[in-house]
C-alpha cells in the first residue's frame, strides 16, 4: 500500500532532471578555474583543448578510428538537423517516430526537405515501431533511446550489414550509457547535458567512411546555413573533426565536458558508466514492481529505457480523470515533491502522456534514488487524500 508516512531521509541531491541532467557527484564551480577565458578558440591552446574533448570522447566511447567526431552547434538538435539536411536527399527514407524528437526528425524529412518516396513507422508513447521494416536500400532515421517516452532500442540487430542507405541515429540519451553498434551507425549525435551531466547549447556528430564518402559525393538541392556545413569544394572541412568548430563554442561549458570526461575515465570508463545506469534503474525496477500504483511506460521490459525512466499512474481514481486532469495531478505531485527539496523536474515531458519522469544516469547517486522511492509513494497518498 502506498505509504502516509512522511519520509526522513531526503536525497542529498535532488536533481532528476533528464536535461540537463545531474551534474557528476562532487562537481563545484572549481572545475571550471582552468577554462581558456578570453581566448580566440582558434587559438593554439583553444583548439587543443577542443580536439582532447574530441579524441577522449572517442576512446571513451570505443569509436572506430576510421570514424570523425565532431563538435557542432546547437546540442543535440543541432547535430541531428546538420545531419538530416547534409546527407538527406539521394535516396528515400524510413523515418521511425515513437516520441516527441522522432516526430521532429520526421518534420524535417517528411514536411521540410521533402523527401520522395520516404515513410514513417510510428508507434504511441510506450510502444517500438517494426524496426524490421527497415529498408536496406533506404536512410534510415531513428533514436537509439526515446528521452521522451522511456523507450529505447534494445539493439541493433535490426540493421542490415549489407545496406546501401545510411543510418543517422539519434544517440543522445543513450551515449556513455548503452552499447551502441558502431559498424551499424553511419552517423550518430548527442549532446553533452545528457548522461555525463555537461552543460546545453554544444552537439557532438559521430560520422562513418560511408557518412563522409556520401558528404563528398552528394550536394543537396537546398540552400544549406553555414552552421551545417561539413564540406567545401566537395570535400570534408576536416578541421570540423580536429577541434577547428563551425562557430564560437563556449569555452566554458568545454571545460565542464573536459571535467566530466575526467571523471567519467577515473571510474573506469564506458563499463563503469554504464554499471552505475544498470544500478540506478535497478533502484526504479524494485519500486515499480511492488508499487500498487505505478508502471513502467513501456510495456516491454527489453525496450526499457535504463537513462530516462518514464512512468504511468495506474490508480483507477487517475486514469478515470480526463487528459487535462491528469496533466494537472502530475505537475501538483511533482510540484510537492520539489516544495520539499526531494526531487526536481520530475513531470513527463509535455508531449508525452502524462506521467513522471525519472532520471537514471551515471551522474545520479543510486543512494539518492533510493531515498526518493518513499517519497513517491507519500507524495501520491496526499495527492490522494
Amino acid at each position: 500500500m502506498t505509504a502516509k508516512v512522511h519520509p526522513v531521509v531526503r536525497p542529498a541531491r535532488p536533481f532528476f532532471s533528464s536535461g540537463p541532467c545531474a551534474k557528476r557527484p562532487g562537481w563545484t564551480t572549481e572545475a571550471l578555474n582552468t577554462a581558456l577565458l578570453g581566448r580566440s578558440h582558434r587559438s593554439g591552446p583553444g583548439k587543443a583543448k577542443l580536439k582532447d574533448a574530441i579524441d577522449r570522447t572517442k576512446r571513451l566511447l570505443g569509436i572506430p578510428d576510421a570514424y570523425r567526431v565532431g563538435i557542432v552547434p546547437a546540442s543535440d538538435t543541432g547535430a541531428v538537423e546538420m545531419a538530416l539536411w547534409s546527407l538527406l536527399g539521394p535516396r528515400p527514407v524510413d523515418c521511425f517516430a515513437w516520441e516527441s524528437f522522432g516526430e521532429d526528425w520526421v518534420t524535417d524529412t517528411i514536411k521540410q526537405l521533402r523527401i520522395k518516396d520516404s515513410r514513417v513507422l510510428k508507434a504511441p508513447y510506450g510502444a517500438l515501431p517494426d524496426l524490421t521494416q527497415a529498408s536496406p536500400d533506404h536512410d534510415t532515421v531513428f533514436l537509439w533511446n526515446g528521452t521522451t517516452s522511456g523507450v529505447r532500442v534494445p539493439n541493433g540487430d535490426w540493421i542490415g550489414e549489407a545496406r546501401e542507405g545510411l543510418t543517422i541515429c539519434d544517440a543522445t540519451s543513450a551515449a556513455f550509457a548503452m552499447d551502441l553498434p558502431w559498424d551499424k551507425l553511419d552517423v550518430t549525435t548527442f549532446s553533452w547535458q545528457k548522461v555525463l551531466g555537461g552543460e546545453a547549447a554544444h552537439g557532438m556528430i559521430v560520422l562513418s567512411p560511408a557518412a563522409v564518402a556520401r558528404l563528398e559525393s552528394y550536394t543537396p538541392p537546398w540552400p544549406l546555413p553555414k552552421i551545417f556545413r561539413l564540406t567545401k569544394s566537395g570535400k570534408l572541412i576536416d578541421g570540423i573533426f580536429a577541434g577547428e568548430t563551425i562557430n564560437t563554442p563556449s569555452m566554458l561549458a568545454l571545460e565542464d565536458y573536459l571535467d566530466a570526461l575526467g571523471w567519467a575515465e577515473s571510474l573506469g570508463g564506458l563499463k563503469a558508466l554504464q554499471a552505475r545506469v544498470e544500478a540506478n534503474f535497478a533502484v526504479l525496477d524494485r519500486f515499480v514492481r511492488e508499487s500498487d500504483w505505478l508502471d513502467f511506460l513501456a510495456d516491454d521490459p527489453s525496450c526499457r529505457s535504463h537513462t530516462s525512466v518514464c512512468l504511468k499512474i495506474t490508480d483507477p481514481d487517475f486514469t478515470r480523470l480526463d487528459e487535462d486532469s491528469r496533466y494537472d495531478a502530475v505537475k501538483a505531485l511533482a510540484g510537492r515533491l520539489e516544495a520539499e527539496t526531494v526531487a526536481f523536474d520530475i513531470a513527463g515531458h509535455r508531449n508525452a502522456p502524462p506521467g513522471l519522469r525519472i532520471w537514471c544516469g551515471a551522474t545520479v547517486e543510486t543512494s539518492d534514488l533510493e531515498a526518493l522511492m518513499p517519497w513517491l509513494d507519500w507524495a501520491w497518498a496526499r495527492a490522494k487524500g
